[in-house]
C-alpha cells in the first residue's frame, strides 16, 4: 500500500455514512484512440470505498502524489 492510500485510510470519514473504514483499490483504464486499440491502460485512477454502505470516491494518483509517473508508462507499454 503507498503512502497516498494510506493517508486516505487513515483519514477516512464516508461522506454518506460518516463511517470510517475503507478499501482502497487501483485501477488502471485505456484512453481513447491509439491506445484503446492497443489496450495500454496509462489511465490509473485510486477508488476509496467505504466499508459500510458501499459509496466510493475515485482519485487521481498522479496528482496526490504530485509526480507523473511516464517511466511506469514506458515500461507498461514495453513489457505490459
Amino acid at each position: 500500500m503507498s503512502k497516498v492510500e494510506n493517508a486516505i485510510s487513515d483519514r477516512f470519514k464516508c461522506v454518506k455514512c460518516e463511517h470510517t473504514s475503507c478499501r482502497t483499490k487501483r485501477v488502471a483504464m485505456t484512453g481513447t484512440g491509439l491506445s484503446k486499440i492497443f489496450d495500454i491502460q496509462h489511465n490509473q485512477f485510486l477508488f476509496v470505498s467505504c466499508n459500510n454502505c458501499g459509496y466510493v470516491e475515485v482519485y487521481n494518483p498522479e496528482i496526490l502524489e504530485g509526480k507523473k509517473g511516464q517511466l511506469g508508462n514506458i515500461l507498461d507499454v514495453l513489457f505490459g
